[in-house]
């Protein structure tokens, strides 16, 4: 059984759970067997489809009317492409100070470092706490938690309901005006998911002269809709973390004002290309081709295709933002290409100050000597929507050390060489343990 954190972590990432959005991928049932044996309980399994299983436990706080803290991590990690690694991807090798493996930073090595604390909860090795502290660990985030935490939240609120969720994005510290911060994740972008048909009529390819081949109307609409700018707004989350950040001032009010953000994303992009990506994906709607098919065959004209599209948008964007985009972007083409959308869901945020957050703030001073934080946004989806839409308050934390800068860690999410160090897996299992404390003494 695994002993620590790293230890959990790599049985984690040795599961395997590859969720390639298959109803029959992810086999979490895996994990949820690894937590069974780590926890030696069986918690309370949810399983809305075979294999895909997610596990709650309950420790019980000394007032049972005080406000509910849940920590909840997913179980799932994304395909890799094995030839980009240089480490085994599901070993869970260690080696040079770092855990290497896909789910290493998304999010296995908080998943780990929860069900420790949650652990030492139940074995009295930390308080117990003034109210309910749940562990969720769920199937299905990777896909959009059809079978996990959405599943779980619209079927069995009244076992996971609570006031305050930890879980994630938990980002590296972040260089501000006045020093290294903590980066609190605070709101994410909403999920606009589509899948776009196009229709032609078959025949030979050797004979392509006025044939109405449904690849190429496909094609040219991936084109344009991939070059194309895209509607900006800059949200009340993204200028509070622009406004600490350390850059030369005009740099910094540029990325602050919508007509000059472009710009500023453009002159980031020649010294930082990771922070530029992700200062251009807070601050826009961004509509990325995934997936495209059409056709049977090399010598038959396509009579279908059909395209996945990754669309996202920020606070005060809508479905309405996103027909709006295709339909301006496609203009006559958008007659031959037919929208259906697969998940549409409108960004969600938090706000700072709460219990919990000042919670986090007490837990860094207490381990960094610093109360310097930063609220930050996601560019990705979360199970925290479910939670956040039912009233609940939502963050993402961890506590890593410096040897992964910010924008190299984000650069990690999906893909090739996930790694986060052993001392950064060891310190969020110790900061989430204050977190805990720290709320519990709040809710006295």
């Amino acid at each position: 059984m695994p002993e620590t954190t790293v230890a959990l972590l790599q049985a984690l990432i040795q599961n395997e759970c590859v969720n390639d959005g298959d109803p029959d991928s992810g086999y979490e049932f895996r994990s949820v067997a690894t937590l069974q044996e780590f926890f030696g309980a069986e918690g309370r399994v949810f399983e809305p489809h075979p294999g895909r299983q997610s596990v709650l436990y309950r420790i019980p706080g000394s007032r049972p009317a005080a406000p509910r803290l849940m920590m909840m991590g997913h179980l799932d990690v994304v395909p890799v492409t094995p030839q980009g690694w240089t480490r085994p991807p599901f070993q869970g090798v260690v080696e040079d100070g770092f855990v290497w493996g896909r789910g290493a930073v998304d999010m296995l090595n908080v998943t780990a470092a929860m069900a420790v604390v949650a652990r030492r909860l139940m074995s009295g090795d930390l308080p117990q706490p003034t109210g309910d502290v749940l562990f969720l660990a769920v199937a299905d985030e990777e896909a959009g938690g059809t079978y996990g935490a959405e599943w779980i939240v619209n079927h069995h609120w009244e076992e996971v309901a609570c006031e305050f969720l930890l879980t994630e994005i938990a980002y590296p510290a972040l260089a501000t005006t006045d020093g290294m911060a903590a980066v609190i994740n605070i709101g994410e972008k909403g999920p606009h998911w589509q899948m776009a048909y196009s229709e032609g009529v078959p025949g030979h390819a050797s004979q392509p002269f006025a044939t109405d081949n449904a690849l190429v109307p496909m094609a040219r609409a991936i084109a344009a809709l991939a070059e194309a700018s895209t509607p900006v707004i800059v949200s009340d989350e993204w200028l509070a973390f622009v406004d600490v950040l350390d850059l030369p001032s005009d740099l910094r009010e540029a990325l602050m004002d919508p007509e000059k953000v472009d710009e500023a994303v453009q002159t980031l992009g020649e010294t930082d290309e990771g922070f530029a990506r992700y200062a251009h994906a807070c601050t826009h709607m961004t509509v990325t081709p995934t997936i495209l098919t059409s056709g049977t065959k090399a010598n038959v004209i396509p009579d279908h295709a059909e395209a996945a599209f990754d669309i996202r948008t920020l606070p005060g964007q809508d479905e309405t933002t996103v027909t709006d985009h295709l339909a301006k972007v496609l203009g006559d083409d958008i007659e031959r290409i037919r929208f259906v959308p697969q998940r549409s869901q409108e960004a969600t945020s938090s706000v700072a100050g709460t219990e919990l957050w000042e919670a986090l703030v007490d837990a860094y001073e207490a381990h960094t000597g610093s109360r310097l934080v930063v609220p930050a946004i996601t560019p990705a989806a979360t199970d925290a929507r479910f939670f956040r839409n039912r009233g609940v308050v939502a963050y993402g934390a961890g506590w890593f050390d410096n040897r992964v800068g910010f924008t190299d860690f984000l650069s990690m999410f999906h893909g090739h060489d996930e790694r986060v160090s052993v001392a950064s897996v060891e310190q969020t299992t110790m900061l989430l343990g204050t977190v805990i404390e720290r709320f519990s003494a709040k809710m006295l």
